[in-house]
């Protein structure tokens, strides 16, 4: 049975929506293969961040995105939130957009 993914909310897809193409490009790719095969795709397309937090590594030559998501039963895979990183280092202020949406997701979906 293949994997279902769904979005936080609207502003998360519109957020994706208006990445660059190439990143845009890339992402598809990975949700196609988390759909098929699950969001455990390993790097360099997915990687955990810690307690149930996991995040899409997408990729172009205009820059890079990221996506963080969770799963919930039922192969259900949530996007919270997604950003194009500007820095090396992921921004604290992303990162904890994404465990407030996951906390929240988790209590309520």
């Amino acid at each position: 049975m293949d994997w279902e993914i769904f979005y936080y909310n609207e502003s998360v897809q519109e957020l994706i929506s208006d990445w660059p193409i190439g990143i845009r490009a890339y992402y598809a790719r990975v949700t196609e293969r988390m759909i098929r095969f699950g969001p455990n795709l390993g790097m360099p397309f997915t990687r955990s961040m810690g307690n149930g937090l996991f995040e899409i590594r997408a990729k172009g030559k205009e820059g890079i995105g990221r996506a963080f998501f969770c799963t919930i039963v039922d192969q259900r895979i949530i996007i919270l939130h997604a950003f194009v990183k500007k820095t090396q280092k992921t921004p604290k202020k992303e990162l904890d957009v994404a465990k407030r949406r996951m906390k929240y997701v988790k209590a309520n979906w």
